[in-house]
């Protein structure tokens, strides 16, 4: 048995896209992110030009920490994650900050921590 630990703010990776900071620890099994939206990101404009395609196409599960998101699904059902709350956000989606505070979340979906923002 073992326990680990490690801070984000000393990742073991570090992804920066237009107004997006990405810090990911990794563990055995298992990776963890810390993502900071800085006021007018949006997926759409900031991480389709480093991914690809129409829409976000990871499954998101986590909690927002400060801040506001709008989410809107291919479909068009909409979603505003606010402090406080946990998320799970399913694959086709474009969302943006609300308001002028940066969003911080942790991303625990080791998927999405290992591949979000990553060309």
């Amino acid at each position: 048995m073992a326990v680990y630990s490690k801070s984000l703010d000393e990742p073991d990776e570090q992804r920066t896209p237009d107004k997006t900071v990405v810090n990911v620890v990794k563990f055995p099994g298992a990776s963890v992110a810390k993502i900071t939206f800085q006021p007018g990101w949006r997926w759409s404009e900031c991480i389709r030009p480093v991914v690809g395609g129409d829409s976000c196409q990871v499954r998101h599960v986590g909690t927002l920490l400060s801040g506001e998101v709008e989410v809107v699904h291919d479909d068009g059902s909409k979603a505003r994650l606010v402090a406080g709350g946990a998320y799970l956000i399913e694959p086709g989606h474009d969302a943006w900050v609300v308001g002028d505070e940066p969003a911080i979340g942790l991303e625990f979906e080791s998927h999405a921590a290992e591949t979000y923002a990553k060309s």
